[in-house]
């Protein structure tokens, strides 16, 4: 005879295998038990769910990346970008994370267009150039107070890229090179000005020491021999010019 209570046991056991749900390492598992969330999330491994009186969200607490649209931005000095961002996040309590929010990826999306719109439009092209670093932590620091009381940690927040329009892009190219420019000219005016200032000290010296300028044209004669040249180039000592025309006034009938 067939016995009467072993389908109620077959259909305990599928109901129990089917109430078995495995989660990985990196997953939680918020409970909902006739409505209401309990006060802890499921996981990892295996966990019972007993349906239909639980229902169950599986929630990632991996670091995830998302990236923000361009977004058309005037700075304070009037000049218009397409600036796009990078956000990583993390989820660090699964239970806010569901219940306080319906889509907490699709809404610090939102919020990160909008805080990078305004972080932005307050400064200057040259700010948001060179201090690209103090503006992300400005920026996460918006968004991760937005974020907390949904229980999702942002992490890390960099702008990737800063579109310029043309015209800027030819602006700041001669501002680049006129500012070599300006270098350049800046360091000539300082050698000529060293070169100046060690002529001085030599003709000083040479003043004080006659018997220095002898040796200072035995040397060029030497240098001008080693080169074989045909024809020498004697410098006359203007002294010696100045001599001779004391002597020849001195002979001169008066």
């Amino acid at each position: 005879m067939f016995p009467v209570g072993l389908p109620l046991i077959v259909f305990f056991g599928i109901y129990l295998l089917t109430s078995i749900n495995i989660l990985r390492e990196y997953e939680r598992g918020v409970i909902f038990r006739l409505g209401r969330m309990l006060p802890h999330p499921k996981g990892p491994g295996i966990i019972l769910v007993f349906r239909p009186i639980d229902s169950i969200t599986r929630i990632s607490l991996r670091q995830e990346a998302m990236e923000v649209p361009p977004q058309d931005i005037i700075t304070r000095d009037n000049v218009t970008l397409k600036v796009n961002a990078v956000i990583t996040l993390r989820v660090i309590d699964p239970n806010r994370a569901v219940v306080q929010v319906s889509n907490y990826l699709y809404q610090t999306s939102l919020f990160a267009q909008t805080t990078l719109r305004s972080v932005l439009g307050e400064v200057e092209l040259d700010e948001l150039l060179a201090h690209r670093d103090k503006l992300n932590a400005r920026i996460q620091s918006i968004l991760d107070t937005h974020t907390d009381p949904w229980g999702v940690k942002v992490t890390n927040v960099e702008v990737k890229q800063v579109d310029l329009p043309e015209s800027m892009l030819r602006a700041m190219a001669k501002q680049a090179e006129a500012e070599r420019e300006k270098r350049a000219k800046i360091i000539h005016a300082e050698g000529e000005f060293s070169a100046a200032q060690r002529l001085s000290e030599a003709a000083h010296v040479l003043a004080t020491e006659p018997i220095s300028m002898q040796l200072r044209y035995l040397q060029t004669l030497t240098e001008i021999g080693v080169e074989k040249n045909t024809t020498v180039v004697f410098p006359v000592p203007i002294d010696i010019i100045a001599g001779l025309a004391k002597l020849i006034d001195r002979a001169a009938p008066k």
